[in-house]
């Protein structure tokens, strides 16, 4: 099957890899961006057939430009959200924009006779708030929002999910719906836009990590998270579904020691001891936007992706493969010298 479908989001890492996939398998994609002034920037990177590819201005809270990129889609994937690198001061300003974004995509969809909508959410609103003993995850599993200590982004992502799917349990009348969670994201990059999770890999290899914390993640590379999302937007009789997008857990030193073993003199800065949580500590009273290690240090939230592997047909590659991606892409890019 193929169509028209909408990407929101289309220059961020995600959708750029969804949006070739679609486009190669024969969909026409509309995408939107937050000012034109970045189409030609994004065409020339994403490199697909151009006639294939429309740009939209839209912003996650305001209505302009929403039904026009809507306009005859019968598909939408979801992907914009907000992602800083640092903390905000307040929740709420990435709480409002994710909830409020996601509701304003659904609305516009379901104007526009949207038929499926695909909603990025993330294992940030399956696996945080939960006590220590918890190490596996599944898509039965929610962020707990009770607990003070969920930090902002997690946050956004639990209250933007729960509340698409409550518009759609009330509003959403025939439109199928449903969630891809990823974890932490790496892979080739198509741009020199950093995602949070790249940025990581970035600053093992200049060096700027003295040790490494000990915190963790769920690997996932960028070009499986667009092949689910794929899935999850063309396979028949799905609804209402949610799928964890996850491969397994590494604590950073383990990043760092996949680094070492297979890049050779490219990874001389990369740290090779263990930080003491005593230390990350220390630090997070002069630094505020490392109390977010700081809550997780010794944390494992891994995600169990297989009903999407038993359902769908999807597979993934190994967490090695995804972080040599990002390794070797930003040292042929030259965003990284070693």
């Amino acid at each position: 099957m193929a169509g028209n479908v909408l990407v929101t989001g289309g220059s961020g890492y995600i959708a750029g890899f969804l949006i070739r996939q679609l486009i190669a398998n024969g969909w026409t994609v509309n995408t939107t961006v937050r000012s034109l002034k970045r189409e030609d920037e994004v065409r020339g990177w994403l490199q697909v057939d151009n006639s294939k590819l429309r740009f939209f201005a839209a912003d996650l809270e305001n209505d302009a430009g929403w039904a026009e990129a809507m306009a005859g889609c019968s598909h939408v994937a979801h992907v914009a959200s907000p992602f800083p690198l640092d903390v905000p001061r307040h929740a709420d300003d990435l709480v409002i924009p994710a909830r409020e974004g996601a509701l304003r995509a659904l609305c516009f969809a379901k104007r526009a006779g949207v038929g499926r909508f695909v909603l990025t959410s993330s294992m940030a609103a399956i696996a945080y708030g939960h006590s220590h003993g918890r190490q596996l995850y599944n898509e039965s599993d929610w962020t707990n929002l009770a607990n003070p200590g969920v930090m902002p982004y997690p946050r956004s992502k639990t209250v933007a999910e729960r509340a698409a799917r409550d518009w759609v349990a009330a509003e959403g009348g025939a439109m199928e719906f449903a969630s891809v969670n990823p974890a932490a994201v790496f892979g080739p990059l198509l741009s020199d836009d950093l995602s949070t999770s790249i940025e990581l890999v970035k600053q093992l290899l200049e060096g700027k990590v003295p040790m490494c914390p000990d915190i963790g993640f769920g690997i996932i590379d960028v070009r499986d998270v667009a092949d689910l999302h794929y899935r999850t937007l063309t396979a028949p009789g799905i609804r209402d579904e949610r799928y964890v997008c996850s491969g397994p857990f590494l604590k950073m030193i383990d990043v760092a020691d996949i680094l070492t073993a297979n890049l050779g003199d490219k990874a001389k800065k990369v740290p090779t001891r263990r930080m003491p949580d005593w230390l990350l500590k220390l630090f997070a009273l002069f630094r505020p936007e490392l109390k977010q290690l700081v809550a997780e240090l010794g944390n494992v939230r891994g995600g169990d992706s297989n009903h999407a592997m038993t359902a769908l047909g999807w597979t993934m590659r190994t967490p090695e493969d995804a972080i040599l991606a990002t390794a070797n892409s930003l040292i042929e890019r030259g965003i990284v010298k070693p």
